[in-house]
């Protein structure tokens, strides 16, 4: 509902990240802190009824939620603005989403 069950804020040194040769390529790496973080909190991935992840650097749209469709998954890979974390947010958000049965959205 509406009522905050946690907040963490996850900082990545340069050295972490200097790692991964791309932003997509950090995907794995960005998923199990995710996960993990999830599981010290005693949080049960599988009861979301939806995923939603940051959007991303996309063709211009207008502002709003949009849900991980193919195309928006493969601009966002392809980093069609440019590559930028925050591209992995649908990324994340659509892998996620489709490993515990639940629509994706940005």
């Amino acid at each position: 509902d509406e009522t905050l069950l946690f907040e963490e804020t996850l900082r990545h040194s340069t050295e972490e990240i200097a790692k991964y040769a791309t932003i997509v390529d950090q995907k794995d790496f960005r998923k199990e802190l995710i996960v993990d973080i999830l599981a010290k909190n005693s949080f049960d991935i599988k009861s979301l009824n939806v995923v939603v992840g940051r959007g991303g650097l996309l063709k211009p749209i207008p502002g709003g939620t949009y849900p991980v469709s193919d195309a928006l998954l493969a601009d966002l890979k392809a980093g069609v603005q440019g590559q930028h974390a925050s591209n992995l947010g649908g990324i994340l958000a659509r892998e996620i989403g489709d490993e515990i049965g639940v629509p994706s959205y940005i």
